[in-house]
């Protein structure tokens, strides 16, 4: 016997809720898992990962070898990766963060308190999606489409992941808001790449 509309609709989304609620017990759990596997040395290391003038080097770098590949067309490569930079980090705060409005861990009232944060800080209110998984996995798609060199694709991605956890280390984003950043930023940065590529193909000598 069929079951009726008026029916359906209901267990649809009793059913719906329990999924999320279990996402988000499994979320949690990992986060913790994480979060609590930490030491004096592995702080003074994560403090450093986040901080974005630890990676200046890096990306000057970075920045020899694209001008090494594309000579006085590099400007194409820094036009490209700063319009993505900006998409990615706009994108995951107005498109999710605050249509989202996920609390943190280290701002969840039920949880703040048994959270490892570092140096006492926590960001802004919400964390879904992780804006830092979302920009680094968006430069790192752009860029490995760009050099194509499966050495380099695994050192970036290493180098994406590790970024990321630190940012569940430091107790500001639960892993499902990495996991959201990084499907994020890796979506842009193919995005991204195929306006670049058909650009300098059409336009750049």
């Amino acid at each position: 016997m069929p079951v009726s509309y008026d029916r359906a609709v209901p267990c649809f989304y009793i059913f719906a809720i329990s999924m999320i609620e279990l996402l988000k017990t499994i979320d949690t759990q990992l986060f913790f898992f994480f979060n609590r596997n930490h030491s004096e040395f592995m702080d003074g290391v994560m403090s450093a990962v986040t901080s974005k003038y630890t990676w200046v080097p890096f990306y000057i770098i970075l920045l020899f070898f694209a001008w090494r590949k594309t000579k006085r067309n590099v400007w194409l490569v820094i036009v490209s990766v700063a319009v993505l930079i900006t998409l990615s980090d706009q994108v995951s705060v107005h498109l999710f963060k605050e249509i989202f409005q996920r609390y943190r861990p280290c701002h969840n009232l039920l949880l703040k308190d048994k959270v490892h944060v570092l140096d006492g800080y926590c960001g802004g209110l919400y964390g879904f999606v992780s804006s830092h998984a979302a920009n680094t996995f968006a430069l790192t798609t752009f860029l490995i489409f760009f050099f194509r060199n499966k050495y380099f694709a695994l050192f970036m991605y290493l180098w994406a992941a590790f970024v990321s956890y630190s940012r569940v280390y430091a107790g500001v984003h639960y892993p499902f808001d990495i996991l959201g950043g990084m499907t994020l930023g890796i979506f842009l940065g193919l995005i991204v790449y195929k306006f670049y590529f058909h650009y300098s193909k059409k336009y750049v000598n």
